[in-house]
């Protein structure tokens, strides 16, 4: 055999076993359930929080009956209820309040508490020439001595700071009441001695310092000890003990916000605990990107906040409400090639149908979208991923 014969037969038995360069696939007939997946992924991922509404996505279109799966599957339920869309904001967890302590004592700074010292009603707060200045419940500043007769609103404050702390009953001395009488002199004697001050049965200025918390957290002292106690000086700032969470609201969604709607905070360390709205501020802050409203968030466990102050955490805030609708797992729903979504309908004998639906509302949190379309019901069975 020659040379030439070999190379000619294996050239013919290449062009036997080997197919032509221009051969092509032959057009699929349906999508995997991997490709459509792939593309409601796709679909969400363009979709940026709030509530979700995709309008007629199956015009002049009627899907085909689905094939086996490629993947593994399981099934939900279709169910009836309430979902809520949310909005994510970023936040501020710490303390609630910020209060200068104003001196009105002459003399020379003696004594100071420490940063994150939590004083409380009743109690010395500084030192002024080695005397307690002590803290008293109101939200009326000390400007004046008060004595027995004297009749005004830093009275009344300082009636009700007095039944408060104990030393006088409600029989004995009207908290409400705007009059120093002698229970109100025999109380403050009281709380005098304990104190370990001169039993007077007088408020001299500067004696106390009137603040409209029962607790408070020192958060820096702007004196120091050995210099002069100047009246007007502030000596001391500080905060409540109770925690607070502060976000900056866009301005526009002040509208779909009230006092006491229920929010989900999470912390630091990607635990999350309830809260709800305190406060909506009124007044607009423009800002660089966008104009907002501050926000108030009071935890509904506020030990779960832990102690950390000037923390970020994230706010969940439920932005709208669908009540009574058809609802289906986010998971369960297939982008179809020409536009909007379907979910899978498991029929009795284990036959599946492609049913057309309609978007309303997710909810991140429960992982669940509504949906509406022709043939589908409470109870039904549909497809999810395994």
């Amino acid at each position: 055999m020659s040379t030439m014969q070999t190379s000619q037969e294996q050239e013919k038995e290449k062009a036997q076993t080997s197919p032509p360069e221009s051969a092509e696939p032959g057009p699929k007939t349906r999508r995997s359930r991997r490709g459509l997946k792939a593309s409601v992924a796709v679909a969400l991922m363009a979709v940026t929080g709030g509530a979700i509404v995709a309008t007629d996505p199956f015009e002049a279109r009627t899907p085909a009956a689905s094939t086996e799966d490629s993947i593994p599957t399981g099934t939900a339920t279709v169910t009836k209820g309430t979902l809520s869309a949310r909005t994510q904001e970023n936040g501020t967890l710490g303390y609630m309040g910020s209060y200068d302590v104003v001196n009105k004592a002459n003399g020379t700074v003696t004594g100071l508490p420490a940063q994150g010292e939590v004083i409380r009603h009743g109690k010395p707060l500084y030192r002024v020439d080695g005397k307690p200045v002590y803290l008293l419940k109101g939200s009326a500043p000390a400007y004046r001595e008060l004595s027995r007769e004297m009749e005004g609103p830093d009275v009344r404050q300082l009636n009700a700071a007095l039944v408060g702390l104990g030393y006088a009953t409600k029989s004995q001395i009207d908290p409400d009441s705007d009059y120093f009488g002698w229970q109100t002199y025999y109380a403050l004697k009281e709380l005098q001695e304990k104190l370990g001050l001169k039993e007077t049965g007088k408020l001299p200025l500067g004696q106390a310092v009137f603040l409209p918390v029962t607790e408070l957290r020192v958060t820096k002292t702007e004196a120091v000890n050995g210099t002069p106690a100047a009246p007007g000086r502030t000596i001391v700032q500080g905060t409540s003990t109770k925690r607070e969470v502060s976000i900056e609201l866009s301005a526009s969604q002040q509208a779909k916000l009230a006092v006491g709607d229920k929010v989900t905070i999470t912390l630091p360390d990607g635990k999350t605990t309830d809260g709800k709205v305190s406060k909506i501020g009124k007044v607009a802050t423009q800002g660089k990107d966008k104009t907002t409203i501050d926000v108030k968030i009071q935890p509904t466990d506020p030990k779960a906040t832990g102690s950390l102050d000037k923390a970020p955490v994230q706010v969940s805030i439920v932005s709208d409400t669908a009540k009574n609708v058809l609802m289906v797992p986010v998971d369960s729903l297939l982008a179809l090639s020409g536009g909007g979504y379907a979910v899978e309908a498991v029929r009795p004998g284990g036959t599946r149908k492609l049913i057309p639906v309609e978007t309303g509302l997710f909810d991140d949190d429960t992982g669940k979208v509504q949906v509406t379309g022709d043939g589908l019901a409470v109870g039904q069975k549909i497809v999810v991923p395994g």
